[in-house]
């Protein structure tokens, strides 16, 4: 099969769906692989690490989409990439659509099959291919609430970790999957107070054993409102497979919270935990709300795109090679997978959208 990667095109997007060398394991087993002319930079990949390993180069987006038949890129399509999608076309990427009708309804319109990453679920129920973007996302939480934190970029001029005669800073962190898990490890590891709210108690198990300094709470309102109240950085990274994020923190519990807090939503890929996130870039990353800086941007793995680009490309690797394969149908996960297909909406997360 003629696999195609093109350039992201998303504000700030540095990565590539497939390295060099994964590339070439592609190609040695028999499909011809093509990238976009610099699809790699800005992870740190040349062309001419791609073209030594039997990899094509397509001088543009719009030779690389007439050559392709499977689509591998790391996010959603959009407008450029959306007007060089044909029907025939296997799309393969992160998608996020939930949120997304418009997108939805233009990929539903273009009639191709689109297989989202995120949706891609063992028969446990775990999600391989969302799991390690998760974690870069949760680790640049606590790295960018830090950071927002600091008085001169508007933040309360609070150090989260503290020392000998202050006071530690507080982390609240929404879900303990492994975006969550992340986030809270790192703040543990900083010397932060941390609080977990989960509603799993094997999950809740897990977060306690990463630290005295770490408290694992069942989400009841009143507890989320107290607990929120008191935080320096709160972490959204709340999940229901496919569908719409739900709110967990209220506008009402916000303003309650100290001016120059933060607040970071991992959730926002699909619409957002916290009822005032609305997306952001890393263009132009944060807003204030009730006096809490919201950092809401939607590829927060994107600054990191060496790290990530090897990252996501070692877990979809294999599920790429069998879609290239041409009988990929009988495997679940993969059909577990598809979010749209000849017009129709399939996952069942996205099958009361309205469009």
């Amino acid at each position: 099969m003629r696999i195609g990667v093109p350039k992201e095109t998303k504000t700030l997007e540095g990565r590539v769906a497939l390295v060099p060398a994964a590339a070439g394991d592609l190609v040695r087993r028999g499909h011809e692989v093509w990238v976009e002319q610099d699809a790699g930079t800005l992870s740190g990949f040349a062309d001419a690490d791609y073209a030594r390993l039997g990899v094509k180069i397509a001088p543009d987006a719009a030779a690389l989409y007439e050559r392709g038949e499977l689509i591998v890129k790391v996010k959603e399509p959009i407008a450029g990439d959306l007007a060089l999608l044909r029907s025939d076309h296997l799309l393969f990427c992160y998608l996020h659509l939930a949120p997304e009708p418009a997108l939805a309804r233009r990929l539903l319109d273009i009639g191709l099959t689109g297989v989202a990453f995120e949706t891609v679920e063992l028969d446990d129920g775990e999600l391989p291919l969302l799991a390690p973007m998760s974690v870069i996302a949760g680790k640049i939480a606590v790295q960018v609430g830090t950071h927002y934190l600091h008085q001169p970029l508007g933040g309360k001029g609070k150090l989260l970790g503290g020392l000998p005669s202050t006071a530690r800073g507080k982390v609240v962190v929404f879900g303990a999957g492994q975006a969550g898990g992340a986030a809270a490890a790192l703040a543990a590891a900083g010397g932060s107070n941390v609080v977990v709210f989960e509603k799993r108690q094997d999950r809740r198990d897990e977060m306690m054993r990463l630290g005295h300094n770490v408290t694992a709470l069942y989400p009841y309102d009143d507890l989320v409102a107290q607990e929120v109240a008191s935080a320096d950085l709160v972490v959204g990274a709340v999940l229901v497979t496919g569908a719409v994020a739900p709110h967990v923190v209220s506008r009402g519990m916000m303003e309650a919270m100290e001016d120059g807090s933060v607040l970071v939503d991992i959730s926002i890929d699909q619409g957002g935990c916290f009822e005032t996130s609305r997306p952001t870039t890393w263009k132009s990353p944060t807003y204030v709300e009730e006096g809490v800086i919201h950092f809401c941007v939607t590829n927060m793995p994107g600054a990191v795109p060496q790290t990530s680009s090897q990252a996501i490309c070692a877990a979809i690797l294999p599920w790429v090679d069998t879609l290239a394969s041409g009988d990929w149908r009988d495997n679940r996960a993969l059909a577990r997978g598809i979010n749209v297909e000849a017009g129709r909406l399939v996952h069942p997360a996205l099958q009361s959208m309205k469009l």
